[in-house]
């Protein structure tokens, strides 16, 4: 290493040493020791934060400009002949750094920045790091609160506006993630036999201008009575609904119809059978896209999992048409052996507001006559329970509003009869309840999104990819693969033959004296 190379790093970090030798000094003195444990935290924090931005600010100066070993040549084929250091700014979580890199230009066209590409810098202001913080932040909360958090986390003010924009580029490589992923998955070892889908949809406050064409047109339509004020049956915001999917494997949990009936009684004392957990669940939901497609990603992530068909597929639904529909089709498209369950929570809601034709609301015989007839639903015999109810009302003479939620649910119990036999499924250990999809919605969609604020759809498409990262347990691998992609797309893919050149050793340079 020559004379001027050595000096010039001990001067890049003497400004540094300074910084370190003022927290030890601080940390020495008497003002100090008035300090008390935890104000002596806030005030090291400060002061810490800014000892590690002088030492990247230092690391980033003893790299050098960044010279070229061989010509630069861009994507487009022209070589930069001409060279010339220009300075960038760069925010990090501890603070902004200065950037000193040689470009490579030629007339008319962009310049480049070996150096760039090997600290791997994105295009804006913002680090990579301080993206990563934003966006995990902001999957958690609200953007105000995600600007407030930053702050005190880094000292770094970013506004509002700012932060939305990282979050949307931070999600960009969320499907390609998944697809290469799945593409690249083995078998998984050791899981439940019983391999489960399940789809839910859930709405979301929009701006006008990214409802769905038919919503918008509604909208538009629409007219209020009031000006100050909703009349009764009138909306006040027009909603797109968000598809939330899940896919797991579980091992089987095989019951008979009183121990079902058993763990829905809030008050029962009896310890439940041992319940298995999900294993290998995948959470994700969607604005953009449309159920069938949410549901077809759904399958696909399912067929890498068990591409040898030696699972039990089981689909959990509420009953939605539309959504059967998809299942059916998918699963000839497939070839699989799809059993659809109906949710049987929505089974037990019919029956309890139908019982309200017999019985008094907080009676103990309503509650008997409830659980009477689930149990002959869970037994196989929805058609019998079906035609039962309707006899005892028409015995009763019910008037016709009392009857109504009576022929609702033998209506309900002979439609859905085909994925209602429960004496099927509890032998195999199947499961019949669609908690797993219903917390999605609650957490991915309702927890973040029901603030009272109109969402774009970047935005809250960036936002529930984030969220579903995390739900997944996936951020942390998908933020690497993220890294890994933003290099390619801001620097590899600008160069001749999608190859970053070389840096050579440092040149010494004449620094700019201020």
């Amino acid at each position: 290493m020559s004379a001027a190379v050595a000096q010039q790093e001990r001067d890049a970090y003497a400004a540094a040493d300074a910084c370190y030798g003022d927290v030890v000094g601080f940390l020495k003195s008497g003002e100090s020791r008035h300090l008390t444990e935890s104000q002596l935290e806030r005030t090291l924090e400060e002061r810490i934060r800014e000892l590690a931005r002088r030492l990247i600010q230092a690391h980033v100066e003893e790299r050098g400009p960044g010279d070229a070993a061989l010509e630069v040549r861009g994507s487009d084929g022209v070589v930069r002949e001409r060279e010339r250091v220009q300075e960038r700014g760069l925010q990090t979580i501890f603070g902004e750094v200065r950037a000193a890199r040689v470009g490579y230009g030629a007339d008319g066209v962009r310049s480049l920045h070996p150096l760039d590409a090997e600290l791997n810098l994105p295009e804006e202001l913002y680090s990579l790091e301080l993206r990563h913080r934003a966006a995990e932040e902001a999957a958690k909360q609200s953007f105000d609160e995600t600007v407030a958090s930053l702050e005190r986390q880094t000292g770094t003010v970013v506004r509002k506006r700012q932060v939305e924009e990282l979050v949307q580029r931070a999600a960009v490589d969320f499907g390609a993630f998944y697809a290469l992923r799945s593409a690249n998955a083995q078998q998984q070892q050791g899981t439940g036999s019983i391999l489960v889908i399940s789809a839910d949809g859930k709405g979301v406050v929009m701006l006008p201008r990214d409802l769905r064409e038919a919503t918008r047109k509604a909208a538009q339509k629409a007219s209020n009575k009031l000006e100050k004020r909703l009349t009764k049956g009138e909306k006040r915001d027009r909603k797109r609904m968000a598809t939330v999917a899940t896919v797991y494997t579980v091992a089987p949990y095989e019951r008979a119809p009183e121990d079902v009936v058993r763990s829905m009684a809030p008050h029962d004392e009896a310890q439940p059978l041992p319940r298995p957990r999900p294993e290998h669940k995948r959470v994700w939901a969607s604005l953009e896209k449309s159920p069938a497609e949410v549901i077809e990603e759904a399958f696909r992530e399912a067929s890498c999992r068990d591409p040898d068909r030696k699972k039990a597929w089981v689909a959990l639904v509420d009953g939605n048409k539309t959504q059967l529909a998809i299942l059916k089709a998918l699963a000839r498209k497939h070839k699989v052996r799809l059993t659809i369950v109906l949710d049987i929570m929505h089974v037990a809601e019919y029956l309890w507001d139908a019982s309200l034709a017999f019985h008094p609301e907080a009676s103990k015989q309503r509650e008997e006559w409830v659980t009477e007839r689930l149990l002959g639903v869970l037994s196989g015999r929805a058609s019998l329970v079906a035609g039962g109810i309707r006899r005892s009302a028409t015995r009763r003479r019910l008037d016709e509003d009392d009857r109504e939620a009576v022929d609702d649910c033998a209506d309900y119990l002979l439609d859905y009869k085909p994925y209602l036999r429960y004496d099927r499924y509890l032998p195999k250990g199947f499961p019949i309840a669609t908690g797993v999809i219903e917390g999605a919605c609650r957490h991915l969609v309702c927890d973040r999104m029901d603030g009272g604020a109109r969402w774009s759809l970047r935005g809250a498409e960036a936002v529930l990819r984030l969220r579903s990262l995390r739900s997944s347990g996936d951020f942390d691998e998908y933020w690497t693969y993220h890294e890994a992609q933003e290099y390619q797309r801001n620097h590899v893919a600008r160069y001749a033959g999608q190859k970053v050149p070389s840096l050579c050793g440092r040149k010494p340079r004449l620094r700019r004296v201020k």
